[in-house]
């Protein structure tokens, strides 16, 4: 591979911020075939994240599109949602997630070279690390959570910004030849597939997420209550204030005020976690939310939250299947060294566990695992699920409940 310049021989990049240079971007994506690109967005700023800024890199030139100046972007919809032409990202599941969500954008073609890079057994597969690795280019990282909604960029975010995609394609380059060298092209193509069919969840607000809260299981049933109302009046506020929740009020915030449960404005100043400023601004509120608690009295049950992997959904014989599923998964990732997740990814794990899938022919219809998957690990996952069955029909299962209960935990 030829030597790939460093960030400071680059000629300065792009800004695409009118209709003129929107219009010869577009002419310039015309004519190509290999197009990587990158997306920044203000989720640290603000309560609902935005796409700020669209990175595009063909050939050896960067552009920099700022969605932000009301430009009109299907013209860009329309080369991601092309066939022909292959879209290269890094890491790009937010990027999809974000641009189908924000835009509605739809996307065909893609490489994602993070996910070649854990294919071909990197245990770092961070852009700047492949990078460094691969060309010997130092990228500053610096500036991930920098504000990207404020207008001008600084020079510093332009500089950040256009290296995210400009080594992309001769990375890919690299990636392709290794991969078909070593037979694992089907991984990397099937886990591109599932990130093109990936659809953004609604996003809606959950009272009863409180209990994901670190150390929101250690505090008494009033005190539960306290944190739940305090949890609510955190979204509330974040959303008036067009802020992110972590930044009215952090975690171990809520937790304090949850605990100290203060009811007065001379109360609230004695909890240490809370700052003066923000006391004076926001505490009447806060005490109303934990006086709205004391009303409510003592949380009578802990909320059944849904499990962030999905096993919330499965029988207790599911949930066994799924973990003996998932412990074959790890020991052949190990064996073939590379990240489990390219093995089965979560929702067909989930889906075997559902199935439980007694023959090839059933193997077949499981939703999601592909071809490439059942030539290679089918005999393995049956074998398991063999050995599932038959430790069933024994009496051999132990679940979860009956785990709880030889542990006196109800």
């Amino acid at each position: 591979m030829s030597p790939q310049k460093k960030p400071d021989e680059l000629p300065p990049p792009t800004l695409v911020d009118d209709r003129e240079s929107l219009s010869r971007l577009l002419e310039d994506l015309a004519g190509q075939t290999e197009i990587a690109f990158d997306t920044e967005a203000d989720s640290f700023f603000h309560y609902r994240e935005q796409v700020c800024l669209i990175q595009i890199t063909v050939e050896d030139r960067d552009y920099l599109v700022d969605p932000l100046k009301g430009l009109p972007l299907e013209g860009i919809g329309a080369v991601l949602a092309d066939p022909k032409k292959v879209k290269v990202f890094h890491d790009g599941e937010y990027d999809i997630l974000i641009l189908k969500r924000e835009l509605d954008f739809r996307f065909k073609n893609l490489f994602d070279t993070r996910v070649a890079s854990a294919a071909l057994g990197s245990t770092t597969p961070g852009l700047a690390a492949v990078i460094g690795e691969r060309f010997g280019v130092e990228l500053d990282k610096s500036l991930q959570r920098s504000n990207w909604s404020n207008r001008p960029l600084t020079d510093r975010q332009v500089a950040y910004a256009r290296l995210d995609t400009h080594y992309l394609i001769p990375l890919m380059h690299a990636q392709k030849r290794e991969l078909y060298e070593r037979k694992r092209t089907l991984i990397v193509e099937g886990e591109c597939r599932r990130l093109e069919r990936l659809e953004p969840a609604e996003r809606a607000f959950e009272p009863d997420e409180f209990l994901r809260l670190k150390g929101a299981r250690t505090l008494r049933p009033q005190q539960m209550q306290a944190l739940r109302e305090l949890f609510v009046l955190r979204d509330e506020l974040a959303r008036e204030r067009d802020l992110p929740p972590f930044k009215i009020l952090g975690n171990h915030v809520l937790l304090a005020l949850a605990e100290a449960q203060p009811t007065s404005m001379g109360q609230l100043t004695r909890v240490a976690e809370l700052s003066p400023r923000v006391a004076r601004r926001i505490g009447p509120r806060i005490t109303a939310a934990i006086a709205r608690a004391k009303e409510l009295g003592p949380l009578k049950a802990l909320p059944q939250l849904r499990s962030r992997d999905g096993t919330s959904e499965l029988s207790e014989e599911g949930y066994e299947l799924h973990e003996r599923l998932k412990n074959w998964r790890k020991q052949r990732a190990q064996e073939e060294g590379i990240d489990a997740s390219l093995i089965l990814n979560r929702l067909v794990l989930l889906r075997l566990a559902i199935d439980r899938p007694a023959s090839a022919a059933a193997l077949k219809r499981v939703e999601g695992l592909l071809d490439w998957q059942r030539e290679l690990f089918g005999d393995g996952i049956l074998e398991v699920v063999a050995g599932f069955n038959a430790d069933l029909d024994a009496g051999r299962i132990e679940t979860r409940r009956h785990r709880r209960s030889r542990r006196g935990d109800g």
